[in-house]
């Protein structure tokens, strides 16, 4: 086996704080990176996602959970589970339970949509909050999103703590730790990024002021919980959502460094993919991780249409020391094992990934033959 792992990077020992991470009888660098489902009916997560869960989960591997409200005014699709009510935190303990009974590492990933919603998933039918009352584009995403309610400077307190209590919740739920959702153009991003956030308060303006709201978040919640139960997930090159930003080097950059006062366990970056140029008589990609992975201290995870080549290049190069798998885990729950036989991998079907279906493009993948 020792072989195996030299020539396999993505199948090395790793310690991330105090987590062990393997997979059963290998060691295994490979995450299950958060997926959005759409199958918890009332935002109430179901008994169908013990199966899903536990299809993904081996003894040492570490997964992430699918999005999840951190409150009431946080949804912005239908049927995402939340963890804001008693009701939210007993439907979690069973599925936190199974996949500890595999001997997996689970964090749930506390979420706030922001403006990335619509009046009918807002309590009482009233406008999503956000940093700025500039909506998105109507029809983006397939979506019928409403104009936001740009959020007063004396509430946002309230707004971070519900992140904070969201954590004191998925602790109480079984989870070993949250992961804080600064991603893909919601609440905490639309902060961060200057092409949205347009406020003149101490919440907007500079790079610092802008990414105070995040790391308010993040100091509450590391308070509430402990450093070593918190990891964030950002983007700083997307433009998802309509959330792009003038300098995105500049804030991922400083979004390391800020963090490392905190001393949380991991950081998680979603890498934009670009195709490699050629600077300095070498071929690299354009949006390079890599100021980001050498200015934090912690575990460093990368995500974004990784497959196992690129992965295991990231881990030999120590770009990173773990990697996210999305897709290609949602479609093959037996991923680890797959990439350490060098197995064909199940293709997914995308026309699957939000249906409500409780078995259909959810638990329904196949495996390897035994």
């Amino acid at each position: 086996m020792a072989g195996k792992e030299a020539m396999i990077p993505l199948l090395t020992p790793y310690e991330m704080g105090k987590f062990n991470l393997s997979h059963s009888y290998f060691d295994c660098r490979i995450v299950l990176a958060p997926l959005t489902r759409c199958r918890s009916y009332n935002n109430v997560p179901q008994p169908h996602a013990v199966l899903y869960y536990t299809q993904r989960a081996t003894n040492g591997g570490f997964l992430i959970s699918e999005a999840t409200g951190v409150a009431s005014t946080a949804q912005g699709y239908q049927d995402i589970p939340g963890i804001w009510t008693k009701e939210q935190v007993k439907a979690w303990k069973p599925i936190v339970e199974a996949v500890h009974e595999k001997g997996a590492i689970f964090f749930c990933q506390i979420c706030h949509a922001g403006r990335a919603s619509n009046y009918a998933f807002q309590p009482d039918g009233v406008a999503p909050i956000s940093c700025t009352d500039k909506g998105l584009t109507p029809g983006l995403d397939g979506q019928d999103w409403s104009p936001p309610r740009r959020l007063r400077t004396n509430e946002i307190l309230s707004f971070i703590n519900d992140f904070r209590l969201a954590a004191c919740n998925a602790i109480e739920a079984g989870f070993d730790g949250v992961e804080i959702h600064g991603a893909y153009g919601y609440l905490i991003e639309q902060f961060m990024k200057d092409q949205v956030n347009d406020r003149t308060d101490q919440y907007g303006g500079s790079l610092e002021n802008r990414c105070r709201f995040a790391l308010e978040v993040v100091e509450a919640v590391v308070n509430e919980i402990g450093p070593d139960k918190v990891g964030i997930r950002l983007s700083p090159y997307s433009k998802g959502m309509e959330a792009g930003d003038s300098n995105p080097e500049a804030l991922g950059l400083y979004m390391a460094n800020a963090l490392n006062k905190f001393g949380i366990v991991y950081l998680h970056v979603i890498q934009q993919r670009g195709k490699a140029i050629k600077i300095n008589d070498k071929y690299e990609t354009p949006y390079s991780l890599l100021p980001m992975r050498k200015a934090f201290k912690g575990t460093f995870i990368v995500a974004g249409g990784y497959n196992s080549e690129d992965g295991n290049m990231a881990i030999a190069s120590n770009y990173a020391d773990l990697v996210a798998f999305g897709r290609l885990f949602l479609a093959n729950p037996d991923l680890p094992r797959r990439l350490e036989l060098n197995a064909p991998l199940n293709r997914y079907d995308e026309t699957t990934f939000y249906l409500s279906d409780p078995v259909i493009g959810y638990t329904d993948y196949p495996f390897l033959e035994p």
